[in-house]
């Protein structure tokens, strides 16, 4: 079958990657893609955000089956516009939810209230407008500090603050709310309680019914070794991650992923497509700090290269609604991905950059990001530029292997945290 994947981040290369290695997959097509997915597939010059282009490239190519990578297409509409479009084929495959269903990554606030209607457990919390700045304000001082400030829309993995006081997180609400820091993500900002604990990240396939379970990671957002400084899109990830064990995972299935998928239902909210549950483990009890409506980036450069099972039937058996028919299986394997990123990277960053050294990775796994490639030369076109996967029998191996893999690679100003996975290390 021809398919097309939509994006072109290091998630995007990583689905293409394993979707490539199907025996179902006849024609590859990635819009934008990258450097990376220009070895494996077709790079069709036409952005995300360009829905009709998109759907003309689909009757075009007669594609069967669509994978929506990032976000912002889900949740401005990209499943409906294609759904409604009369000149596109009736038994069109999609993984990605509607709008409505995006909803839960789009407003922290709509997914926060749904929650709330499920018991699903999640910190405390109050949205607040402009019109309500000094409500806010006042709202902060009752709350025990660190102050956790959440900006309503899609940010790009950024509208998180943890204020350690009161007068920082007054500052940052006012910076968020009057200021927009965020832009239009922040015309609404959650004050929520700080949860001490350990994150990990779960993710679900699911059909709309029937759900499998991805193995879990752990992924590490701050820029600076021992989780110091801004916060990015994510600089590296480890799985498995060995708090997450068969309890934790059982009390994660039944009081959050079941209840989230009987939630969506009875909203009638059809949802086909991934469930990425980013939860705390406070003392062994799991939290929801937020859902994502897509795989993970860089949680899909270690978890995607995991899965035994043919990918592509995997996302059919999604699309269709047939999820509960298939036996899927994992690798045993550990994988630590570490991101390698632009100088200056979340903040202003150059681009063009020459990367070297991508031919001489040892036996590491090499997801492009922020790649593009002018004149025969791979050059730097992002942040996140690269992210670099090892595998091994355990973590301390896979580990070994990703940093091992990365040594020569470099270009002018590249940055990455030398200590991915040193914290899973510790708890075993």
């Amino acid at each position: 079958m021809n398919i097309l994947v939509i994006g072109s981040g290091g998630r995007e290369h990583t689905l293409a990657w394993k979707i490539h290695q199907s025996k179902h997959c006849e024609n590859l097509y990635v819009a934008p893609g990258n450097a990376g997915t220009a070895t494996i597939a077709t790079n069709v010059a036409v952005s995300a955000s360009d829905f009709n282009a998109i759907a003309g490239i689909i009757g075009e190519k007669n594609i069967s089956l669509v994978v929506v990578g990032p976000e912002d297409p889900l949740v401005n509409g990209l499943r409906d516009f294609l759904m409604e479009r009369s000149d596109l084929a009736d038994d069109l495959l999609i993984v990605g939810p509607g709008k409505t269903g995006a909803m839960l990554e789009g407003s922290k606030d709509f997914s926060k209230k749904f929650l709330n209607k499920y018991n699903i457990p999640t910190a405390r919390s109050k949205t607040f407008t402009p019109f309500e700045i000094e409500e806010a304000l006042a709202y902060i001082s009752t709350k025990t500090p660190p102050v956790v400030l959440k900006a309503d829309g899609l940010a790009a993995g950024k509208g998180v603050i943890i204020a350690p006081g009161h007068e920082q997180a007054k500052e940052a609400m006012k910076e968020m709310l009057l200021g927009k820091k965020f832009g239009d993500a922040s015309s609404k900002v959650l004050i929520e309680d700080y949860l001490e604990g350990i994150e990990v990240s779960i993710f679900v396939l699911t059909d709309g019914k029937s759900y499998i379970l991805l193995p879990e990671a752990k992924d590490y957002k701050r820029i600076g070794d021992g989780d110091i400084g801004p916060n990015t899109g994510g600089m590296g990830a480890v799985t498995p991650v060995p708090f997450a064990d068969v309890v934790f995972l059982e009390k994660v299935e039944n009081r959050i992923i079941k209840p989230t998928i009987e939630g969506l239902q009875k909203e009638n909210i059809p949802y086909i497509g991934f469930i990425f549950i980013g939860l705390m483990s406070v003392n062994g009890e799991p939290y929801v700090i937020e859902y994502n409506v897509r795989m993970g980036d860089p949680e899909s450069q270690a978890v995607l290269p995991r899965i035994k099972t043919d990918f592509v039937e995997l996302l059919v058996a999604t699309a269709n609604g047939t999820l509960s028919t298939i036996n899927v299986e994992f690798d045993t394997e550990a994988a630590v991905t570490v991101v390698l990123a632009s100088e200056g990277y979340p903040n202003s960053y150059d681009k063009g950059h020459p990367i070297t050294g991508l031919d001489n990775t040892i036996e590491g796994l090499v997801f492009h990001a922020g790649t593009v490639n002018k004149e025969g030369a791979i050059q730097t076109n992002g942040g996140r530029v690269l992210a670099v996967t090892g595998r091994g029998p355990d973590v301390a191996a896979a580990q070994e292997k990703a940093y091992l893999s990365l040594e020569n690679i470099t270009w002018k100003g590249m940055q990455y945290r030398k200590d991915i996975g040193n914290d899973i290390l510790s708890m075993t």
